[in-house]
């Protein structure tokens, strides 16, 4: 998958991008907003294992986020199944250096559209922890909406604490 925007690419992972990857992961703030399956500290053997088990999933759900040639954060998808197969989570990550530059929103925003093309979904959603509100205006300018706060729902670094719930529904005449 490659999809060229003005500010980043969204595209496949290659194992050129491991130091990379290890590079912009390896941080606690990163971390802090993210959900414990993700590692703290992040090593170079941590990007091999992850880049690997993206290239081997069938089909491919987690993609690069590059700037300048450079893997500098993640954007992917967990793909309902059952009677929820036409729905999906979707997380993302960006590299500090990157923080308020309108990049994770135009990644959000055209790998919402690329993933419910693609899959065949009517809904994606997504799940911030309350003390993050720039992924919640990441995701609002994304054109997702808060539906709900999940009160005392997640324990993360010690701390219980609720998370908000946003979607994205596919209009009724799109699909």
């Amino acid at each position: 998958m490659r999809l060229e925007l003005d500010a980043c690419v969204l595209r496949s992972w290659e194992p050129g991008d491991a130091e990379s990857l290890a590079r912009h992961a390896d941080s606690r703030e990163i971390w802090h907003n993210l959900r414990d399956g993700f590692p703290h500290p992040y090593h170079l053997e941590d990007a091999v294992a992850f880049i690997g088990r993206c290239r081997e999933a069938e089909p491919q759900t987690n993609f690069a986020i590059d700037v300048e040639g450079q893997a500098v954060g993640a954007i992917g998808l967990i793909l309902g199944v059952d009677v929820q197969r036409i729905s999906a989570e979707v997380g993302y990550w960006l590299g500090k250096e990157y923080w308020g530059k309108g990049i994770m929103t135009q990644a959000l925003t055209a790998f919402r559209d690329y993933a419910i093309e693609h899959h065949s979904l009517t809904r994606l959603h997504a799940r911030t922890y309350d003390w993050n509100p720039g992924s919640a205006r990441v995701l609002e300018k994304s054109g997702f909406e808060c539906e709900g706060r999940l009160r005392r729902s997640a324990l993360k670094d010690g701390q219980i604490l609720d998370q908000l719930l946003y979607a994205y529904v596919v209009p009724d005449d799109k699909h």
